[in-house]
C-alpha cells in the first residue's frame, strides 16, 4: 500500500513506497529511462522511471508526457543528494491525468510582458515558486508577531467617502447615488478601533492611483498598519524595528531554501538585527547634500533617489525622524518649534531599497487637528467622526504602515515589486 504524501515530506518515507501527486517540471529521456522532474507545489523530486520496472502503458505515456503534464506516480524513496530536495524516486506505478503539449512558458527567455500576459501560469515557475513562499512567510510572522504581542486584527472598510492624504492620487468609483473612493490607507480607522482595542493591526489591500512606473509601485497593493493608543513617537519606532528584524529572522528560518533558489546573499539578511541605525532628516539632509550623484533641495520630501543614497550607507534599515511638517500629513503631530518638525520616521530598507514603513505619533489635540483639516481644505464633514475620537477620550497614540510588497521585495532582493504578489496591478495592466 503506497502511503500518499508530498514532496516537502519525502524524507520521513526513505525506503518506503509512496504516491505523489503533481505536475511536469522537466523531462529527458535516455533509452529505457525516463527522467521525471515532478513538482506538487511543495517541492521538486527527481522521478526515475527503468522500462523494465514499470509497465509497458506507463513507460510509452511518461515519454509523451509533456511540459505541466498531471501526474501520479507511485514508487520508493531513496536518498540521493544530488537530486533536487535530496530525495528521488524509484517509478513502479503511475499514470497520466492530462497529457500537455506546447506549455507557452518554455526554458528559454522570455521578456517581461509575456511573463506577466501569463501570470497565471508564469506563477508555476521554480523561482515564482518561491517568492510567494517567502511572501507567505512574511505574513505569517506578521500575524504572529502581534498576536503574541496580544495586538487585534480589526478590519477596515475598501469603500470611504474621504482621503486620508488628499484625493490626487484616489481611484474614485460611483457608489449608488454618490461617490466614494477605494482605500489608500486603513489608518483613520484603525485609530478608532486603537481607541476600542488599545492595540489593533489591520493587514489588506489598498489602492493609490499613482501615475508611477517605478520598480517601487503598485495600484494594488498590501498594507499592514498598527495603532496603538498610550504610544508616543518613540514606542512605535522600537516596535516597528522590532517587527522587521523578527519578519526576517522568521523568513530566514521558514524559507532559507527559497531563498536560494532566489540566489539571496543571506549573510546580508543574517545582518538584519536590532537597534537599527536613526538620523533626523536634518542629518540625512546634509549627508545628500554632500552627495554628488543628489539633485535634493533642503526642505523637500525624500524621492526614490535620495531614499537609496541613504539607505546604502547601512547594513540594515535606517530610520529617518522629524521631517518639516509642511511636507507630512495633516494627522501627524508636530512639534512646537519655529520651523515645526512632524513627530513621524521613515524605515528605509537597506540595499538602497528606499521606504518600507512609514509611521508617526498621531495629532491628539481637537483644535490642532480641526486646523490641519481645514488648512489643507478636506471637507470637515467627512472627518467629524475622526474629530470624535479627539473629543472623546482622546489620548497620545501612534502607529505605521508596512507596504508588503515592498518589505518581502527586499527580502527576497528582487529587482521589481511586481513579483512580489500573486497578479500585480500596476498603471499599464490589469491582467490577468
Amino acid at each position: 500500500m503506497a502511503i500518499e504524501t508530498t514532496i516537502s515530506h519525502l524524507g520521513e518515507y526513505v525506503g518506503q513506497t509512496v504516491r505523489l501527486q503533481g505536475w511536469v517540471y522537466n523531462r529527458s529521456s535516455k533509452g529505457k529511462l525516463h527522467f521525471v522532474q515532478l513538482r506538487d507545489g511543495t517541492g521538486l523530486c527527481q522521478c526515475v522511471a527503468f522500462q523494465k520496472e514499470v509497465s509497458p502503458e506507463l513507460f510509452e505515456a511518461l515519454g509523451r508526457a509533456g511540459q505541466e503534464s498531471s501526474i501520479e506516480l507511485i514508487g520508493s524513496v531513496r536518498a540521493d543528494e544530488r537530486a533536487p530536495g535530496g530525495f528521488e524516486l524509484g517509478i513502479s506505478a503511475g499514470r497520466v491525468l492530462q497529457f500537455v503539449d506546447g506549455y507557452p512558458i518554455s526554458p528559454k527567455e522570455h521578456g517581461p510582458d509575456f511573463l506577466l500576459s501569463n501570470r497565471h501560469l508564469w506563477l508555476r515557475s521554480r523561482r515564482q515558486w518561491a517568492l510567494i513562499r517567502v511572501r507567505d512567510a512574511a505574513i505569517t510572522a506578521i500575524r504572529r508577531f502581534f498576536d503574541e504581542r496580544e495586538f487585534v486584527c480589526v478590519d477596515s472598510p475598501m469603500f470611504t467617502p474621504n482621503a486620508c492624504e488628499g484625493t490626487s492620487t484616489l481611484f474614485e468609483v460611483p457608489y449608488f447615488d454618490r461617490t466614494a473612493f477605494l482605500t489608500q490607507s486603513g489608518q483613520l480607522y484603525a485609530e478608532a478601533s486603537a481607541m476600542a482595542h488599545r492595540r489593533v493591526y489591520t493587514f489588506g489591500p489598498t489602492f493609490r492611483a499613482e501615475k508611477s512606473k517605478t520598480r517601487r509601485h503598485l495600484t494594488e497593493f498590501w498594507m499592514l498598519e498598527p495603532e496603538v493608543a498610550f504610544c508616543d513617537l518613540a514606542g512605535i519606532m522600537s516596535l516597528a524595528e522590532d517587527l522587521v528584524a523578527r519578519v526576517v529572522q522568521e523568513v530566514l528560518e521558514r524559507r532559507r531554501e527559497e531563498l536560494k533558489i532566489l540566489e539571496r546573499d543571506l549573510s546580508k539578511l543574517e545582518r538584519i538585527q536590532t537597534p537599527f541605525p536613526r538620523m533626523t532628516y536634518t542629518q540625512a539632509a546634509e549627508i545628500l547634500a554632500k552627495h554628488p550623484e543628489s539633485t535634493f533641495k533642503a526642505g523637500d520630501d525624500f524621492g526614490a533617489p535620495d531614499e537609496t543614497i541613504i539607505s546604502n550607507l547601512h547594513d540594515r534599515p535606517v530610520m529617518v525622524t522629524h521631517y518639516p511638517a509642511e511636507v507630512k500629513a495633516f494627522y501627524m503631530k508636530r512639534t512646537e518649534e519655529p520651523a515645526p518638525k512632524a513627530l513621524c520616521f521613515d524605515m528605509l530598507g537597506s540595499e538602497g531599497v528606499g521606504e518600507i514603513i512609514g509611521g508617526s505619533q498621531r495629532e491628539d489635540d481637537l483644535d490642532r487637528l480641526l486646523h490641519r483639516i481645514r488648512e489643507h481644505d478636506l471637507p470637515q464633514q467627512y472627518f467629524e467622526w475622526y474629530l470624535d475620537l479627539r473629543r472623546y477620550g482622546s489620548v497620545p497614540h501612534a502607529g505605521f504602515g508596512l507596504g508588503l510588497e515592498r518589505t518581502v521585495g527586499w527580502i527576497a532582493g528582487i529587482e521589481h515589486i511586481r513579483e512580489a504578489i500573486p497578479y500585480p496591478r500596476m498603471m499599464t495592466r490589469i491582467e490577468p
